[in-house]
């Protein structure tokens, strides 16, 4: 379960267009990232004071927590951590835009435009 998490961080974002403020999770504020695969979908929001929250579809865990890009690393804290996840989780942190797909670790993760 560690990796559905991780892998969710991870795939947020992506080498794109380099955003006008500079701010690399600017597209994910106020949207949905959805992750599927390997028995799970994790639904995650970012907001843009560093506090993520989200939920994992028919299961009863919600996921809320802080973030922060540190280098070129997204680090998520979880409170409480899921059940397997060890805090923090740091993946490598890049641009992505709504409507983008991409595949992570057996999974594919997509960035949807608002909340889902």
């Amino acid at each position: 379960m560690r990796l559905i998490f991780a892998g969710l961080a991870a795939l947020v974002l992506s080498p794109a267009l380099a955003l006008a403020d500079d701010d690399i999770m600017a597209a994910d504020y106020g949207n949905t990232v959805i992750t599927t695969g390997k028995g799970h979908e994790v639904h995650t929001y970012y907001n843009f004071d560093g506090t993520f929250t989200g939920k994992v579809i028919g299961m009863s865990i919600v996921l809320k927590g802080t973030w922060k890009v540190d280098g070129g690393n997204l680090c998520m804290i979880y409170t409480p951590p899921p059940p397997t996840v060890k805090n923090p989780v740091c993946v490598p942190a890049v641009a992505r835009q709504i409507g983008d797909t991409w595949t992570y670790d057996g999974r594919t993760v997509t960035l949807v435009q608002g909340i889902q």
